[in-house]
C-alpha cells in the first residue's frame, strides 16, 4: 500500500500528536494544524491524500474547513472526528465530499483500518492510470471503461493485474454489463495484444456447428463438410479466444474445451491429427455456473479450469454513481455520429435515468441515450425524450439510494458487513445469510469496500 501525506487539523494538542505519532509509526507522512485558516493554508501550497479534520474547533468548524479545502482540493480524502457524532453531522460532511467519520475518543484500530482502505484505493487509482496510460500509448482508447464507482476501480484494477499473465479468467454478469468490453481490455494490455482476439458465441450455434467452430473439420466429417475448415482455436494461435455464454456449452464440447485447457492440444472433427495451439481463454457467462454445477449441467473441473480468476461485473442498478459519467459519454458520442449539438440532460430527465433499475444494464441505457440524442429537438434532452411513460413500474428504484444520502447509506452498510464478519468469525457463507444476500453479493461488495 501507499505511504500517504496527512493532515491532521485538531485544535488539542495532546489529541493532535497522539495521532500524529501513531500514523508516523505507520510510515505516513503527516502534518498537523490547529484550526481550520491553517489547515486552508497548507492545502493551498501542498498535496495531501488524507485529512483527519476534528468537528468542533474555534473559529471554523469542521464543515467550515470541509466546504473550502474540498474547491482547492476536490481529490482529496477526509475523514471526519468529531465527539459529537451525530448521524446529521455525519450526512452533512459526507455531503460535502467527506469518506468516512469516526467519533472521539478514537479507537486507533479503527482510525488504521479507515486509512488502509484509503491507501488501498490511492494504490488503485495510480495503477489504474498506469493502466490507462498503457491503453492510450497502444491506440486503444476505444477500450477503457468508463466508471465512477469505487467497486469499479477494483475491478479495472484487477484487469491491470491479470493482462501480463497465461491465466484464464472467467468474466461473470447480467447481459449488457460491458462482460465483452472488459475482455477486449484484458487482451489489449497483454503480451498478446498483436495477435487476434477471436469471440465465439456459444449460445449462438447448435452444439455440432459450435464443435466445427471451435476446433474445425476435416472433409467429410460431417454432411455438408465439403472441405477443411479451421477452427478458431488455430486462428486464435498466439492470441485470445473469447468464449461469450460459456455456461451454454453441450457436455460433449465441455469434454473437449476441458483436453484442450489440460494438455493444450485438440483435433479436427473427422481428423486424427493432434494440434497444439498457444492461446489464453477468457469466457464469459450470465449464468451462475457453480449452481450449474450443482445440478451436474456444467462440469466441476472444467469450472476450476475456467474460473482460475474470476472478475464479476455488478449490474448498473449496484453501482448508479456510474450512471452520469456514462450517461455524458454516451451523449457525446451519440451526438457526435448524428452530427448534433446537445449540451446535456435536464435535472429532471437525469433524475429518472438515476432512478431506473436498467434491467439491460449499460446496454439499456446506451440504447435510451441514443434514442434520446435522435429524437430531441432541442440542445438539452428533457424527459419527453426519454422512452418511460409509467414511473411507477418495478423498474424504477426508490430515490433514497441516490443523490446526497448515498455515501451515508455506503459507510452504513460497510458497517454492518464488519459487524457480520465479525459475529460469524469471517465465514463468508454464514455473513451473507446474516445478512439476507447472495455470497456473490457479499463477494462483490467486499471488493468494493476493499476489505481483506
Amino acid at each position: 500500500m501507499d505511504k500517504l501525506n496527512i493532515l491532521i487539523v485538531e485544535d488539542g494538542r495532546s489529541q493532535r500528536e497522539m495521532l500524529k505519532d501513531f500514523l508516523a509509526r505507520e510510515g505516513h507522512r503527516v502534518t498537523e494544524a490547529e484550526e481550520g485558516n491553517t489547515a486552508i493554508r497548507h492545502v493551498q501550497s501542498s498535496y495531501f491524500d488524507l485529512l483527519l479534520l476534528d468537528f468542533k474547533m474555534p473559529g471554523m468548524n469542521g464543515i467550515e474547513v470541509l466546504d473550502k479545502i474540498k474547491k482547492i482540493n476536490p481529490k482529496i480524502n477526509v475523514i471526519m472526528m468529531t465527539a459529537y457524532g451525530t448521524i446529521e453531522t455525519a450526512v452533512d460532511a459526507m455531503k460535502l465530499g467527506a469518506v468516512d467519520y469516526i467519533t472521539k475518543p478514537i479507537d486507533l484500530d479503527q482510525l488504521l483500518t479507515l486509512v488502509n482502505r484509503i491507501s488501498e484505493r490511492q494504490t488503485l487509482i495510480r495503477e489504474n492510470e498506469i493502466l490507462r496510460q498503457k491503453v492510450w500509448k497502444k491506440g486503444l482508447a476505444q477500450e477503457q471503461i468508463i466508471y465512477k464507482d469505487p467497486g469499479m476501480e477494483t475491478i479495472v484494477n484487477m484487469v491491470g493485474r491479470v493482462a501480463s499473465s497465461r491465466a484464464t479468467v472467467l468474466i461473470m454478469g447480467e447481459s449488457g454489463t460491458g462482460k465483452e468490453l472488459f475482455a477486449n481490455l484484458v487482451h489489449a494490455t497483454s503480451p498478446r495484444s498483436g495477435k487476434p482476439m477471436i469471440v465465439v458465441n456459444c449460445s449462438a450455434l447448435p452444439e455440432t456447428l459450435l464443435e466445427s467452430e471451435l476446433f474445425g473439420h476435416e472433409k467429410g466429417a460431417f454432411t455438408g463438410a465439403t472441405a477443411r475448415r479451421i477452427g478458431r482455436f488455430e486462428e486464435a494461435d498466439g492470441g485470445t479466444l473469447f468464449l461469450d455464454e460459456i455456461g451454454e456449452l453441450s457436455p460433449p464440447v465441455q469434454v473437449k474445451l476441458l483436453r484442450f485447457l489440460q494438455e493444450r492440444e485438440f483435433q479436427r472433427l473427422g481428423g486424427n491429427q493432434t494440434i497444439r495451439s498457444d492461446v489464453r481463454i477468457i469466457s464469459a457467462t450470465n449464468r451462475d455456473l457453480e449452481e450449474k454445477v450443482r445440478e451436474g449441467l456444467f462440469r466441476e473441473d472444467l469450472y476450476y479450469r475456467l474460473n482460475v480468476v474470476s472478475i464479476t461485473i455488478p449490474p448498473l442498478r449496484d453501482r448508479r454513481g456510474d450512471i452520469p459519467v456514462l450517461t455524458e459519454y454516451f451523449i457525446k458520442r451519440f451526438a457526435s455520429e448524428n452530427n448534433k449539438d446537445i449540451e446535456g440532460l435536464s435535472n429532471e430527465a437525469m433524475d429518472i435515468l438515476m432512478k431506473y433499475d436498467y434491467p439491460g444494464n449499460v446496454r439499456e441505457l446506451e440504447n435510451i441515450i441514443e434514442r434520446a440524442v435522435v429524437i430531441t429537438r432541442d440542445r438539452v434532452i428533457s424527459i419527453r425524450d426519454l422512452p418511460f411513460e409509467d414511473i411507477s413500474s418495478n423498474h424504477f428504484a426508490d430515490y433514497h439510494e441516490v443523490g446526497a444520502l448515498k455515501d451515508e447509506i455506503e459507510s452504513l452498510e460497510r458497517r454492518r458487513i464488519e459487524q457480520a464478519l465479525e459475529e460469524t468469525g469471517n465465514n463468508q457463507t454464514k455473513a451473507a445469510e446474516l445478512l439476507g444476500i447472495t455470497e456473490r453479493t457479499l463477494r462483490y461488495k467486499l471488493k468494493k469496500y476493499n476489505f481483506k
